[in-house]
């Protein structure tokens, strides 16, 4: 099984994240560019749903072992173009031609919580999984493009607490501070209204596109202004 795969459902491309945490390195930032460049090849795709078949996990962000064993073996290229890569789909995601909407199945933790936001809407189900950004205690900066894009999806006020706290947050508290669209009961509920929800877009891909680029512009100016030299200077973590 490949680590993403996708299908399509009448109208819908349904990605699907196969690497049980799906912790993400380089072969799943090329993965995931790759099925996108699939999808678009389909002009009768208008929207996509982003999930795992993993039961627990939606995504649990970086491969943290992959990482460190990159940094031992000082393979420092590979690490760059894990970083650009994931930059690469967190941008295809804010620019998409189609709606994107997270269905998060179970743990959202990091990166796997960023990679959501990057989408235009998600759903979650209740009933297992928590979504936070525990880099506070990993000692892991976001990137400037990763705080600028979050901040589209989290107000303020929750951001700020979720990201300085680490704490790990429910669907039904996602709801209610409108991070989600809606609290899911279970799996089956769970696609249910994502799938309802992404079949009812049938928007011409040019102005919905257009109205993302619009609407991005300069969440994406930060991407290509700010982030490079933090990659290129591999400054990733804080040690103190």
């Amino acid at each position: 099984m490949a680590v993403i795969e996708w299908e399509k459902s009448e109208t819908v491309a349904v990605i699907r994240m196969n690497n049980t945490a799906n912790k993400q390195n380089l072969v799943f930032a090329d993965t995931m560019n790759k099925v996108f460049d699939e999808i678009l090849e389909d002009t009768g795709i208008f929207s996509i749903v982003l999930t795992s078949s993993d039961e627990k996990n939606f995504s649990q962000g970086i491969d943290v072992e992959w990482l460190g064993q990159c940094f031992n073996d000082k393979d420092f290229d590979s690490i760059k173009q894990f970083m650009f890569g994931m930059n690469t789909v967190f941008k295809r995601l804010l620019t998409m031609p189609v709606p994107v909407i997270a269905a998060i199945n179970g743990h959202a933790f990091g990166n796997g919580a960023i990679l959501s936001c990057a989408c235009d809407f998600r759903f979650m189900k209740a009933d297992r999984g928590f979504f936070c950004f525990p880099e506070v205690d990993l000692g892991i900066p976001f990137l400037p493009g990763m705080i600028a894009f979050v901040r589209k999806a989290i107000p303020e006020y929750k951001f700020n607490e979720m990201k300085l706290s680490g704490r790990r947050v429910g669907a039904q508290e996602l709801m209610e501070n409108h991070i989600i669209e809606q609290a899911s009961q279970d799996q089956a509920e769970l696609m249910d209204h994502a799938m309802g929800f992404a079949k009812s877009f049938q928007k011409k891909r040019g102005i919905l596109g257009e109205h993302k680029r619009r609407m991005h512009k300069a969440i994406l100016e930060t991407m290509e202004a700010e982030d490079p030299r933090f990659i290129e200077a591999l400054d990733l973590f804080v040690q103190d």
